[in-house]
């Protein structure tokens, strides 16, 4: 009992104690290219490195309004300041412990639980068809790098073939999300048996503890989870714009990579920079290192490589951008997020 109490009393310390060994583990993993950026920064034009800072203010940008769209259209009018915050903590978040995405699911439902009628059952839906929207329009984007490789000749079969599963596996689970979702009995089959599997998964360490997921309370939450898609179904145009800061985000996500290979002399195929990065960030989300260090960077050189680009043209560039991109994005969202555990309630809502 005492040891609960401890523990509900320091929690925020805790968590802060770890986030910070894991922000330590990401910049040792990341050391040796620290390194390597630092050699090579009196190779490179530094005012195209500049454009950077613009371009990500762009993204983040995009990312807000994206937000603030979805939101308005199942109800809430959330304020452009806290969204923004709340992009940057989230990226933090997702880069510095690696999940898959999953830990920022967790936060950003916990973190949006603000204000009146703003559920974190909403804020998961909201976040879902954020992530839904952002696959489909970088979808455009993979149609037109595979075009613009064509038209110079660079494509090869092996890029052709990337494209297309990448292509199929976000379109094949952004339906079947939908089909889920469409359908309330869908959803209580789905969830319920998925509830059921992972406590029996729990079980093998709590084996008192048969269910430590309640089903009836999944139940309520998939509900909500129904009733908040309905609404946003019943009104797919309302989807156009939010699709396209979907798509902006997606475009200064490749400027970023573009504009350093231009600092670096190189004037690149924009067709093989998009597969590429398409390809990283895919396999970027079953890495087990903090922001897929490591798999990011030999993947997107590899499929580079296959656009006609050699290795040792697009090794530096990708590790320069990584650890600049990294240092523009990290230090803010900690600030964020670090200053929300310090606080008990920020109104939400305008």
């Amino acid at each position: 009992m005492q040891q609960r109490s401890w523990l509900k009393k320091n929690w925020k310390l805790l968590l802060n104690i770890v986030t910070i060994i894991a922000l330590c583990v990401l910049v040792y993993a990341i050391r040796d290219q620290l390194a390597a950026t630092l050699n090579n920064l009196r190779h490179v034009n530094a005012w195209f490195l500049l454009l950077l800072l613009p371009i990500e203010l762009l993204n983040y940008h995009a990312q807000t309004k994206l937000y603030q769209r979805l939101f308005r259209i199942v109800g809430n009018k959330l304020k452009y300041k806290f969204l923004f915050r709340t992009s940057l903590e989230l990226n933090f978040v997702n880069h510095v412990f690696p999940s898959g995405g999953v830990t920022g699911f967790s936060y950003y439902s916990l973190r949006m639980r603000k204000g009146p009628r703003l559920t974190g059952t909403k804020a998961t839906l909201v976040h879902t068809i954020k992530l839904a929207l952002t696959f489909l329009s970088f979808e455009l984007l993979i149609g037109f790098g595979l075009l613009s490789l064509a038209v110079m000749g660079k494509v090869s079969n092996m890029t052709i073939l990337v494209a297309s599963v990448i292509t199929t596996l976000l379109l094949v689970g952004t339906l079947f999300g939908a089909y889920i979702l469409g359908s309330q009995r869908r959803i209580d089959i789905f969830f319920t048996a998925l509830t059921k599997a992972i406590n029996k998964i729990i079980q093998i360490v709590r084996p008192k503890h048969p269910e430590t997921i309640k089903v009836h309370r999944a139940k309520e939450i998939v509900t909500d989870l129904h009733d908040n898609y309905q609404v946003i179904k019943s009104n797919p145009a309302s989807l156009k714009v939010p699709f396209l800061y979907a798509l902006l985000a997606n475009v200064t996500e490749i400027l970023a990579v573009y504009v350093v290979y231009l600092a670096f002399g190189h004037a690149v195929n924009i067709g093989a920079v998009i597969i590429a990065y398409a390809v990283a960030n895919f396999a970027g989300l079953i890495s087990v290192l903090p922001g897929g260090v490591g798999i990011y960077e030999a993947l997107m050189t590899a499929v580079m490589a296959t656009a006609g680009v050699p290795a040792a043209v697009s090794l530096p560039v990708i590790v320069m951008y990584r650890v600049l991109n990294t240092a523009l994005q990290l230090p803010p969202g900690y600030y964020f997020y670090h200053k929300n555990l310090q606080k008990d309630k920020e109104p939400a809502n305008s």
